[in-house]
């Protein structure tokens, strides 16, 4: 495998070589730089992974160097060296796209995970480009959103099944977007100049649903006044998605699971068969395995259908997509309104990635599109949203003190401060008078800080994070 391309840019001569020669040791290939200007020139010739460049330099500083690999390069991470008393620098960098940022000094351990949790990002990124590319499709659908490990993997399978005529079941709570995947695979697929017919198998009382589903000859049952082309007929050789597969009742599925193994349909009061080429894509939000242990569904066309499958994460196992789903569903819902409303503010942002969406991603279009008929302004503010959304309680997680804790890829400015106040105080042992000199503030600011991020300065003012029963 190939190491990851590091870029080391600092006009600090000591420090740019320290950090370099580490980042070796680690198997990494790196370049060093001491200057914002080199360091671009030589991001213009190839590939890089990530950058760790120091905010304060000459002409062109680190800021100067994120916003042009930024524009050569999304995919590239960035990493923000800063002294203690630069932070505003790394708050502005944050803003514009750095991955995280690195107080100085700084230790070889914090080094280590920094970089590993960027390049991860990055590899995310180009994977995630990589698939979304594969899944490129001529049919117009809504775009998968999201750059999660958990999205990825679903994008990679939808990827590798799209091509083939494998049945794919897609399991996940209700509101995921099965519909969504089960639309991406069809418009990906060999298929996708023929028909995709969606039928919701909850919806209808199973004498109905068989009429639609196969068919009817006129004279069938009272009311059937001429021929009905059932959904089979009309997706012959395109898909059927199946949604809510597991509400099928028993007779429903001895006729479903006749027509997957004979590829025929006969339709309701027909004596002869139908040959039909159809693709079945079915989607529930039940445990199917669960309901076949019940005798509530058949194991046999449980096997059918479970060929490949698919299983839909819910958004509070994929919450770094919320801001990205957010942001995607504002530019949908805002096209065309009188208001123009452009993004979010920081407090609106807060509570949605605070809320456990029990309705998942459906939930979260919903209450987009309700704050957008309610906006007044360019941004969405907490009165916009659902009532259930902004007096959601804040859920804390414990968190352990492991150094292999995965982050949020994006930081608000809040956790921001916090982690330097943290660092600061670390760095002086608690020392109140050092730490509020390095941070150019009064000791009395420093103990209002402190409250607010819920740390305890003490008497020893160790700077750790209070108890709360």
């Amino acid at each position: 495998m190939q190491a990851a391309k590091i870029l080391v840019v600092d006009d600090d001569a000591v420090a740019r070589e320290l950090l370099a020669e580490a980042l070796k040791k680690e198997g990494y290939d790196v370049e060093a730089f001491g200057s914002g200007e080199a360091a671009i020139a030589r991001g213009r010739e190839g590939r890089v992974d990530l950058v760790l460049t120091d905010i304060r330099m000459g002409a062109v500083d680190g800021l100067t160097v994120l916003r042009e690999f930024k524009r050569m390069s999304q995919d590239t991470a960035i990493v923000v060296l800063t002294a203690f008393g630069s932070l505003e620098g790394a708050i502005e960098a944050i803003k514009q796209g750095a991955y995280d940022y690195l107080a100085k000094p700084f230790k070889k351990e914090e080094i280590k995970l920094v970089v590993q949790r960027s390049l991860d990002h990055c590899r995310l990124l180009r994977e995630n480009t990589k698939f979304r590319e594969e899944l490129k499709s001529k049919d117009e659908w809504s775009p998968l959103v999201g750059s999660s490990p958990a999205m990825l993997e679903v994008y990679k399978l939808v990827a590798r099944v799209s091509e083939s005529k494998s049945t794919v079941l897609l399991q996940g709570e209700s509101g995921t977007g099965k519909e969504l995947i089960a639309r991406a695979i069809h418009g990906n697929s060999p298929r996708r100049d023929k028909p995709f017919v969606p039928v919701n198998c909850g919806a209808l009382p199973d004498t109905l649903l068989e009429s639609e589903m196969f068919g009817y000859e006129k004279g069938a049952f009272t009311g059937a006044v001429g021929t009905k082309t059932g959904l089979f007929e009309s997706a012959s050789g395109g898909t059927l998605f199946l949604d809510e597969v597991g509400e099928l009742g028993q007779a429903l599925q001895v006729k479903l699971l006749r027509v997957m193994q004979d590829h025929e349909v006969r339709r309701v009061g027909g004596t002869h068969s139908i040959k039909v080429d159809v693709r079945i894509i079915a989607a529930t939000n039940r445990d199917l395995e669960q309901f076949v242990k019940e005798g509530k569904f058949r194991d046999d066309l449980f096997y059918r259908l479970n060929v490949v499958r698919i299983t839909l994460p819910s958004l509070t196992e994929r919450q770094e997509d919320i801001p990205m789903l957010a942001h995607y569903f504002l530019q949908k819902c805002a096209t065309g309104t009188t208001t123009p409303v452009r993004g979010f503010h920081p407090d609106t942002m807060e509570l949605l990635n605070r809320y456990r969406w029990p309705g998942n991603v459906r939930e979260l279009e919903n209450a987009i599109e309700r704050a957008v008929s309610l906006s007044h302004g360019p941004l969405l503010t907490p009165d916009d949203l659902p009532a259930a959304i902004r007096q959601a309680p804040i859920h804390a997680e414990a968190k352990p003190e492991s150094p292999d804790v995965t982050e949020p890829v994006c930081l608000t400015l809040e956790e921001v401060e916090k982690r330097h106040l943290v660092r600061v105080l670390k760095e002086t042992k608690g020392n109140k008078v050092k730490a509020s000199k390095i941070l150019g503030i009064d000791r009395r600011t420093l103990y209002r800080m402190a409250e607010r991020f819920g740390l305890d300065l003490g008497d020893e003012g160790e700077g750790t994070e209070k108890e709360t029963g």
